[in-house]
């Protein structure tokens, strides 16, 4: 299976999250119109395994991620090593820690997402993304 984007989700404000089709990301900032969206910010962008979603029983966009991808393993990847989707080419940095906030969803999914809550990524060369999107991983520079 070829990796791809599986959802896209806007969060404008806290509280809010909107699905999209199609969204433009920001070199150094992240996603247009997404509250997370701050020039040099390390926690502007979260990518999130949809096959972890799925076990969990949790649609895209619940853990409030705004990209859902099918087909990479996000936490078996090196840091620094770089996706290309769409436009864009984005670095994985850090692993995405799950807080208190994931219990509200459903109590002990804090616990249950520990070690798979998602990777922030750095939007190294900004652009057009969409859903369906195929994701080409490349080696860390």
């Amino acid at each position: 299976m070829t990796p791809s984007v599986v959802a896209l989700h806007q969060s404008p404000r806290r509280g809010e999250r909107d699905a999209l089709e199609r969204a433009t990301l920001t070199a150094g900032a992240g996603l247009d119109g997404d509250r997370h969206a701050k020039p040099g910010s390390r926690r502007a962008l979260l990518l999130m395994e949809h096959e972890t979603l799925d076990r969990l029983g949790l649609a895209p966009g619940r853990v409030s991620e705004q990209i859902t991808v099918r087909g990479v393993d996000l936490h078996g990847l090196a840091h620094g090593t770089r996706l290309q989707i769409g436009e864009t080419t984005l670095e994985l940095t850090v692993l995405c820690e799950p807080c208190e906030r994931m219990d509200a969803i459903r109590p002990g999914l804090r616990q249950e997402l520990d070690g798979r809550r998602g990777r922030f990524v750095r939007v190294i060369r900004g652009g057009a993304v969409a859903v369906g999107d195929p994701i080409e991983v490349r080696p860390p520079l």
